[in-house]
C-alpha cells in the first residue's frame, strides 16, 4: 500500500470533517449525545495555536484516508518558565482503512517535519495501549502533569529528539479550544452532514456478567457506565485493580473484541 502525504487544502475541509465524524462516531464519553471531534477539527483551524505547517492528510490511490492536526501547547514550570511543545488530535483514519499503519505513518511523517521546524516534543491525551506502540511514554516519566497536577496513563509524551525534555518539569497546558466544545454546538454543526443513527454505548453490565464476583466488583468500582469509556483505560490500569487476575483481564479483552473495541496490549 502506497501512502502519500500532503498539506490539507481548503477544498479538503468538508471531506476531512466528514471522515473524522465517521471515525469517531462511537468514541463517546459519559454524558455525550454525539461525537464532537469533527467540530473540533473545524474550530482548530482558526485556533490561536493552530500549526498549519503540520496540518496533513494521507491518501491511498488518490483517496483521502487520514488526517492529523496540530496545535501549540506548553509546559509551565514552578518558576513560571514556559517551554513550547505540540499536541495533535484528532488523529483520524477512515474506519475501513484502520489497523493498516496509516495513523502511525501520519505520526512518523509529521513528527519528522515538526522536528525540522524546531519543535522539541509532542504531548497528547490518547489511547494508553495504542500510542506507546508508536513510541509515546507516560508524561509522568518526564515530570510533567496536567494543568491541574494529575497524571494518568492516557497522558503521554514523545520527545522529538534525545534529551528534548531533559530538565523540563511542570504543568501542561493545551489550546483552550479543546475545552470549549458543547453538545449543543456539536449537534448544530452535525446538521451539515447526512443524518446518522445515534450510537448506543454498550453498557458495562455486558462485561460484569462475564466476570467472577471479585473482578466484577473491581471494574464496577471504577464508576464507568459503558464499554466505550472503559476502552480508554489502559490494560496496566485494569490489571492492577484488586480482584483482577489474568483470567479476568483476558475476559475483558474478549468482551471488548466481541463488541468491536481495540483494547489491551
Amino acid at each position: 500500500m502506497n501512502i502519500t502525504f500532503r498539506l490539507e487544502t481548503p477544498a479538503d475541509r468538508y471531506a476531512v470533517e466528514a471522515m473524522t465524524r465517521e471515525a469517531f462516531w462511537q468514541f463517546w464519553e459519559d454524558g455525550r449525545k454525539i461525537c464532537d471531534e469533527h467540530l473540533l477539527v473545524h474550530k482548530l483551524r482558526t485556533a490561536q495555536g493552530f500549526v498549519p505547517e503540520l496540518n496533513y492528510v494521507a491518501e491511498v490511490d488518490g483517496e483521502l484516508v487520514g488526517h492529523i492536526i496540530f496545535t501549540k501547547s506548553r509546559i509551565e514550570g514552578e518558576d513560571g518558565k514556559e517551554t513550547e511543545t505540540l499536541t495533535f488530535g484528532p488523529l483520524t483514519v477512515l474506519p475501513e482503512m484502520q489497523s493498516k499503519g496509516i495513523g502511525k505513518a501520519l505520526m512518523r511523517h509529521t513528527f519528522a517535519e515538526a522536528k525540522r521546524l524546531g519543535y522539541r516534543a509532542v504531548l497528547i491525551f490518547g489511547h494508553p495501549d495504542y500510542y506507546p506502540r508508536a513510541g509515546f511514554r507516560r508524561a509522568a516519566e518526564f515530570g510533567v502533569t496536567t494543568a491541574d497536577g494529575k497524571t494518568f496513563d492516557a497522558f503521554m509524551a514523545y520527545p522529538l529528539y534525545d534529551g528534548a525534555l531533559d530538565g523540563i518539569r511542570g504543568r501542561y497546558f493545551i489550546d483552550p479550544v479543546y475545552e470549549q466544545l458543547s453538545q449543543e454546538e456539536a449537534l448544530a454543526f452535525d446538521t451539515k452532514f447526512p443524518p446518522k443513527t445515534p450510537h448506543s454505548p454498550v453498557p458495562l453490565k455486558t462485561l460484569l456478567e462475564r466476570l467472577e464476583p471479585g473482578a466484577a466488583k473491581a471494574i464496577q468500582g471504577l464508576g464507568i457506565p459503558n464499554l466505550d469509556i472503559l476502552k480508554s483505560r489502559s490494560e496496566r490500569d485494569i490489571s492492577s485493580l484488586e480482584g483482577m487476575d489474568e483470567k479476568a483481564v483476558e475476559t475483558v479483552r474478549a468482551v471488548m473484541r466481541e463488541h468491536g473495541y481495540r483494547w489491551g496490549g
